[in-house]
């Protein structure tokens, strides 16, 4: 029986289209969509169907016939946004990979990175032009994120060990997420706060007057999302030790205590270990270095500071230390526990991609 549905077109490369896909893909700096498309239309141009390629690269029959029919008809810019009605094309397939290129693996001799205007003086193209092929790759030379790896020896296995307190917690146990916000400043505004009014967002003076700081000793409830808070006016091992003893108080007795901490050094001083040993049912698990993102309860103080401290105007430190009780305290009235959904190993594995996107990485 003849088979039915949709016959797919038919797509066969020159040698030069062959070259250019197979080089987008071996380029690390490709984005990977763009990759992804490439390998689309160099699987299609074996006969293979859109089925067939779909389940060898992890797509869709659908996405795989829709890139198939564009390149069919606009060859390689078809892989790109998809032309509009109008004038004939004035920028070729070569102007737009010299573009993508340029913008990847270089940058302008007075700037750091390149904006519409320059990428378009350099390559004598049209700065709307160069803004829809950025558009189209997904560039964004104007903007730039923050990351850093850990270089901690032990970093496998930390992971595995935090992850697995996420994901299948202990028994007759608790875990907590715990941390220390030092140094959060009491501040009052040098004039009066602007209330908000329609059209205008409030205003608040620029500087301000320091009344002091105090320290937020915090321990997140993994599975309630409950917190237990102590505030004091130093940050060291000893105010770490009375902490560690409210936590003892208010967990029941019969429960083990798992606490998740980063390596600060007042959480391995002798006097902290001792302690410990005298209440073996604690269990401290150490964070990797340079890892806080790690710990749910960095989570929770981010909502801290953007919920209460970021905005507020306090005179004095019991000023800022009574609002924070409170803010507990309303917290821990309707508490909402952090999820984590990554395993360890899919997040060794992104991290590893990490790696191989940096040019002569050691790790």
């Amino acid at each position: 029986m003849a088979r039915m549905g949709r016959p797919k077109a038919e797509l066969t490369l020159s040698d030069e289209e062959r070259a250019a896909l197979e080089e987008w893909v071996r380029r690390r700096s490709t984005p990977q969509a763009w990759a992804l498309r490439c390998r689309i239309i160099l699987a299609c141009a074996t006969g293979s169907s859109n089925k067939d390629v779909a389940e060898q690269l992890g797509s869709t029959p659908h996405a795989v016939g829709r890139w198939r029919a564009r390149f069919v008809q606009y060859r390689i810019a078809g892989l790109g946004d998809m032309p509009r009605p109008g004038g004939p094309r004035t920028v070729t397939d070569e102007q737009v990979a010299a573009v993508v290129t340029k913008t990847l693996e270089s940058t302008p001799k007075n700037a750091t990175h390149w904006s519409t205007r320059s990428m378009a003086k350099e390559m004598g193209l049209s700065q709307s032009s160069v803004s829809r092929i950025w558009r189209a790759f997904g560039l964004q030379p104007h903007r730039s994120e923050t990351f850093k790896l850990s270089t901690d020896p032990y970093f496998v296995d930390k992971v595995h060990d935090v992850v697995g307190l996420y994901l299948d917690p202990p028994e007759r146990a608790l875990v907590f997420c715990v941390d220390e916000k030092s140094q959060i400043q009491a501040l009052d505004r040098s004039q009066p706060v602007l209330p908000m009014m329609p059209g205008v967002p409030e205003r608040a003076t620029h500087d301000y007057v320091r009344a002091g700081t105090t320290t937020l000793f915090a321990a997140l409830e993994v599975a309630t999302g409950k917190v237990i808070g102590s505030l004091h006016r130093r940050h060291r091992a000893e105010e770490f030790k009375k902490f560690l003893i409210k936590l003892d108080k208010e967990v029941p007795a019969d429960l083990d205590v798992h606490l998740i901490c980063d390596n600060y050094a007042t959480h391995k001083t002798p006097a902290i270990k001792k302690w410990l040993l005298a209440h073996p049912r604690f269990h401290l698990h150490f964070t990797p270095t340079g890892s806080s993102w790690l710990n749910l309860v960095e989570r929770w103080f981010a909502e801290l500071t953007n919920k209460q401290i970021r905005r507020g105007v306090h005179r004095s430190v019991q000023a800022l230390e009574k609002d924070i009780r409170n803010w507990i305290a309303a917290w821990n009235t309707d508490p909402k526990p952090y999820v984590w959904t990554k395993t360890a190993d899919e997040i060794l594995e992104r991290l590893a991609s990490y790696l191989n996107r940096i040019p002569d990485s050691e790790h």
